[in-house]
């Protein structure tokens, strides 16, 4: 027998069949073909042209079934007058499940919030930007929670919901991993849970996901938080080994990478080592994080020249664009310092408006917008309450959006937003009206 299966090997040897991954003519291995992804039925094949927002998705109520608590509302341990990690204050009057909090209007009415770990929630929150116009949203995920089990149980729970209101809604929808607090041990811990979620959630599957986000082809992943100079315990070369497990030769996906402000002259936010450019040129698109690096008197000055020179470097790169726009940015309550509160004014959306118009002027052909739920640092674009209507909290305060303006404003104004990048006419660097 052992004589058999030599002379067979033998055989096949002498006709240059030495295996699936060999080139019969020249011993040496096959190319790995690309993997095409069947796109007949995906609704969003690019991200250009679309306007995303960035999906927190982390907090949680208690009662909610979650068993985390006042997760990301609370400090301390404690959600109650004086103890809160949030500025704004959500507008929960539609919600369907809202849940009784310590804190209490003027008129000593109980304040309630929402947790996305309901679907009914989530489900709004995609009925809400199918209303104004925003194309979806990239859901993050954040390493150092996801690696725990009831983080991981909650991600998973707010992404079912998402993908669930995404499809109903015709919202795009992509994955994104913030590598805050992550190690260069978490790397592979990433390359394992974005193969899990693939599997688990048929991420790819054109009917079952239609409206999972492509880009060159391919389904887009988000890693977020590469070549910061913040003391990560990452380093860039441990991002380009990410990079290459999760394309792999066959180039299973594209990334989005999101990157300090200042990543091209590789100054002031950024990491001074080249290995970032050389990184970058190995994803698909770049997403600079401009919070907090301007505000509406200095605006000009810093994203004038930095816009223009980021989308020729891009260009004359192959790399597509992405710049990021705010609406105002407040961490008071997180940072129990009350010169902080407001600390970038909302301005009545105009601040807002100069970066969509800045972006869109300069010739970026995509929008991300930080965040949609984002209430810890008063990012937030989703319906929260008006000065003057926010809770009690005891010698501090929330900070509500502009009394004169519904709550809805911020959502509007982005959809405006998306409708000038959708190609729509009448925009300029003037704020639009709202009729």
């Amino acid at each position: 027998m052992k004589l058999i299966k030599l002379l067979i090997c033998i055989s096949l040897v002498s006709f240059g069949c030495k295996g699936s991954d060999e080139d019969p003519k020249t011993n040496d291995p096959k190319p790995v073909e690309e993997v095409r992804y069947d796109e007949s039925h995906s609704l969003y094949k690019s991200y250009k042209g679309l306007v995303m927002a960035g999906y927190q998705g982390w907090f949680t109520a208690e009662g909610d079934g979650a068993g985390r608590g006042w997760h990301h509302y609370q400090k301390a341990g404690k959600f109650e007058p004086g103890f809160a990690s949030i500025d704004f204050w959500p507008d929960v009057s539609e919600y369907s499940k809202s849940y009784n909090t310590a804190f209490k209007y003027a008129s000593g009415e109980a304040a309630k919030v929402y947790s996305p770990y309901d679907e009914e929630s989530v489900d709004l929150h995609f009925k809400w930007m199918k209303e104004h116009g925003i194309d979806g949203v990239y859901m993050q995920r954040f390493v150092v929670e996801v690696k725990g089990e009831s983080g991981k149980r909650h991600f998973n729970k707010v992404l079912a919901n998402a993908l669930k209101a995404a499809k109903k809604y015709g919202r795009a929808i992509s994955i994104m991993y913030d590598l805050s607090g992550s190690t260069s041990a978490d790397m592979d811990f990433i390359v394992r849970d974005w193969e899990e979620l693939q599997q688990q959630f048929k991420l790819f599957d054109g009917q079952e996901n239609p409206t999972y986000l492509r880009h060159n082809g391919r389904p887009l992943l988000a890693i977020w938080g590469v070549g910061f100079n913040d003391g990560r315990k990452y380093t860039i070369a441990d991002i380009q080994s990410l990079l290459e497990k999760v394309k792999g030769p066959a180039k299973k996906a594209s990334i989005l990478l999101g990157v300090p402000y200042y990543w091209r002259e590789l100054g002031n936010d950024t990491e001074q080592s080249p290995l970032l450019h050389t990184v970058i040129k190995q994803a698909d698109i770049i997403m600079p994080w401009a919070v907090g690096r301007y505000n509406a008197s200095n605006y000009v000055s810093v994203a004038g020249p930095n816009l223009p020179g980021d989308i020729n470097w891009c260009k004359t790169n192959k790399i597509d664009y992405a710049p990021l726009v705010f609406p105002g940015f407040s961490w008071g309550n997180l940072k129990n310092d009350k010169s902080l509160y407001n600390q970038i004014p909302r301005n009545k959306g105009e601040f807002l408006w100069q970066q969509i118009a800045g972006a869109r002027m300069s010739g970026a052909e995509a929008l991300y917008v930080a965040m949609f739920d984002e209430v810890d640092e008063g990012t937030a674009i989703f319906k929260t309450l008006k000065e003057g209507s926010t809770p009690l909290n005891g010698d501090g305060k929330f900070v509500g959006i502009e009394a004169d303006l519904p709550s809805d404003y911020y959502l509007w104004l982005v959809g405006q937003g998306a409708n000038w990048f959708h190609g729509a006419g009448g925009y300029g660097a003037e704020k639009p009206v709202r009729k």
